[in-house]
């Protein structure tokens, strides 16, 4: 019976207070707004959507907010809201192909049909803290591009191989409803769909963990990044009882696809194959780590050895969410005294035989 628990519901009360004093800080410091947060920590914001499984920037800028900046507890808050949503259905694929690209870069071809698309990176950085950001002055806006002539065509890189069967064939849509883990328990093996779900919502410093590994030899991946590309895409649905397709809205997205070594045997001519990473916002470091690691899942589906914890879906989907992980870890906080007591009774007795035993041992030995 946990008797010291009771009575402690002020106490909680109080915590709350508490918690809500330290959230706002100091109240002589400008509170920070959701659109604030929304605006200037948006890959933060990207990241919370995609963990949380919900495309809302607003609702993942006041988690945020509420969770004082803890990346885990705001998913927290957005997956639970998301419980109260209704469901209509399953949106239709989205066309990553008609993106409206806003970056778009490729590791593997250098010229390609609607060109290179830098657009808002870290990647040629200095990397150095740049003090001017707490002077608060404005930005300089950024160079208008000169126009490519073939701007409105940015063809897939994998489709480019796939017209000359350079790569796998991308998996035909047979028109089944595609599983839901948020609604039915992962059964194992689990196929693809359920695997991509998974590791789009797992905890990116989890999956880039684990990608990590696949570099470094385990997992047999050797990837080429064939395309990230960042930009806004349409949501269409069909509603049953009209029959076609109704647009919804677009999102954000950032999709990459890796190229990877090559597979061929006596029936199939040697060809690359494929991993593959989608995530909300942009979102780059995560959509690339789930390439690898999905790739890497496929290794019996392609006849690879499992012999990698990237490799294994069992220890990767049942380790990768950062709610499920965090309901673990946290729960020792929460009060033991009882399995405490009942241990500390166990290992009390254990001492007590062993004293016996060693008082009775030296007995014997002083007789001797």
């Amino acid at each position: 019976m946990y008797v010291a628990v009771k009575g402690g519901e002020a106490a909680i009360d109080n915590a709350h207070r508490l918690l809500a004093e330290a959230r706002r800080g100091d109240p002589a410091v400008p509170e920070l707004s959701v659109e604030q947060i929304r605006e200037q920590m948006a890959l933060l914001v990207d990241r919370v959507m995609t963990e949380g499984s919900l495309y809302d920037p607003n609702l993942a800028a006041l988690a945020l907010k509420q969770a004082r900046g803890d990346v885990v507890e705001a998913v927290f808050l957005v997956r639970a809201y998301r419980t109260t949503l209704p469901r209509f259905g399953a949106s239709a694929p989205v066309d990553t192909g008609a993106m409206a690209v806003e970056r778009r870069i490729s590791a593997t071809f250098k010229d390609l049909p609607g060109g290179q698309v830098l657009g808002p990176t870290f990647d040629y950085t200095h990397r150095l803290v740049d003090f001017a950001l707490a002077a608060e002055a404005g930005i300089e806006p950024a160079a208008e591009a000169e126009p490519r002539a073939d701007a409105g065509s940015c063809p897939r890189v994998t489709d480019l191989l796939a017209r000359d069967g350079l790569i796998e064939p991308s998996p035909p849509d047979d028109g089944a409803p595609a599983g839901d883990l948020t609604r039915e328990p992962v059964d194992y093996p689990a196929d693809r769909a359920l695997r991509l779900q998974a590791l789009a919502r797992g905890d990116e410093g989890f999956v880039l963990g684990l990608a990590y590994s696949t570099q470094r030899g385990y997992g047999r991946t050797h990837p080429f990044v064939g395309e990230i590309r960042v930009g806004e895409v349409a949501v269409e649905f069909v509603p049953e009882e009209l029959g076609f397709a109704v647009p919804l809205g677009r999102i954000r997205l950032t999709e990459c696809q890796m190229v990877n070594q090559f597979k061929g045997s006596g029936a199939a001519p040697p060809q690359f194959t494929r991993g593959y990473g989608l995530s909300f916002g942009q979102s780059e470091r995560k959509a690339m780590a789930m390439a690898l690691v999905d790739r890497a899942l496929r290794a019996e589906e392609l006849g690879e050895p499992v012999a990698s914890p990237a490799q294994d879906q069992e220890f990767v989907l049942a380790h990768c969410d950062s709610l499920q992980a965090t309901g673990f870890v946290e729960h020792l906080k929460l009060p033991h005294y009882v399995d405490f007591q009942a241990e500390l009774e166990l290992v009390r007795r254990l001492r007590t035989e062993f004293e016996r035993e060693s008082d009775t041992v030296e007995m014997q030995e002083a007789a001797e």
